[in-house]
């Protein structure tokens, strides 16, 4: 009896709220998205149709912007670059954190010092970290002193002026910060695959690596698919590692740059081009759908297969 008037109290009690009650609740969040998501989006889709500059009314032009993005040299530029970006980053973002987190997982004495090592360079700075490795690849830099200590190259490399050198090094960048990240999420599915899998399989006379396919993969595949959606979202708006690089050399004119240093330079400055600059954004905002929509189809055809 107590129970059930406490259960009653409790419905009346919600029958007595006002119907704007979870929207007093939610109002604070729904007002943040409004103000600083929604809006700014869409004043960057009218924006780009218009030829807005600083300290001047913009008028409509139409699909001009979109012309000339075409057209530009720059934006191919800047494309190819982010292109490589994710091609390069998306498998090597994808696996060598699964192999990483394989490591670290086993229960052994001093392996929680070796997870914080690993996850350490996540939380550092990315400018922070990109001006060390300036220090590191420059012409006078450490790197460039042990190859030529060790009679490798006969004249310092130039790794932050040549394009493809300076992208790789970013990319290095890129990898070696985001192993953390992406190690702690794999700890997390790991944990989920049960034991039995594992033991069955031994039993059936698989070893580490058909193990390793058959099992862990499988297990973890929805992680696999988050995490490369997450890192060729990333990748596509690539800036702090090429544009710190860069800058400390001059870089190798605009071959370098990416599509978000693009949008900087061209709409920064009182002569800022601001029409331009956002209709590259509309652009970049239409490739980071692309992952996601690959991965709305591999969910779709996997859920389409399965048995009913």
């Amino acid at each position: 009896m107590r129970a059930d008037t406490g259960i009653r109290s409790r419905v009346r009690s919600m029958r007595s709220h006002r119907w704007f009650t979870p929207w007093l609740l939610l109002g604070p969040a729904v007002i943040w998205v409004l103000v600083f998501a929604l809006w700014p989006f869409l004043n960057t889709v009218f924006l780009s149709f218009t030829d807005a500059r600083p300290l001047r009314m913009p008028e409509f032009v139409g699909v001009a912007n979109y012309d000339r993005m075409f057209g530009d040299e720059m934006f191919w530029n800047a494309l190819t670059t982010c292109i490589i970006y994710v091609v390069v980053c998306v498998p090597l973002l994808t696996i060598l954190p699964l192999l990483l987190a394989l490591l670290v997982q086993k229960k052994l004495p001093g392996i929680s010092f070796f997870r914080t090592t690993f996850y350490f360079p996540v939380i550092a700075s990315v400018v922070v970290v990109a001006l060390i490795w300036t220090w590191l690849f420059d012409s006078r830099g450490i790197i460039n002193q042990t190859l030529e200590f060790l009679g490798l190259v006969d004249k310092p490399m130039a790794f932050l002026v040549d394009r493809w050198l300076l992208l790789g090094c970013a990319i290095l960048l890129t990898v070696w910060k985001g192993l953390g990240y992406y190690m702690v999420v794999y700890l997390a599915a790991l944990g989920n695959v049960g034991k039995e899998l594992h033991e069955a399989a031994m039993l059936d006379g698989a070893g580490a690596f058909r193990r390793f396919l058959s099992v862990t993969i499988p297990s973890v595949r929805g992680a696999m698919l988050l995490i490369a959606v997450l890192i060729a979202v990333s990748a596509m708006r690539v800036f702090a590692e090429l544009d710190v690089l860069s800058k400390s050399t001059g870089g190798p004119g605009g071959y370098d740059m990416s599509l978000v240093m693009l949008i900087r330079q061209v709409g920064s400055g009182l002569n800022g081009n601001i029409g331009y600059a956002s209709a590259i954004s509309v652009a970049l905002f239409l490739l980071t759908l692309i992952p996601l929509a690959a991965i709305a189809f591999m969910n779709r055809e996997k859920k389409a297969k399965a048995p009913a």
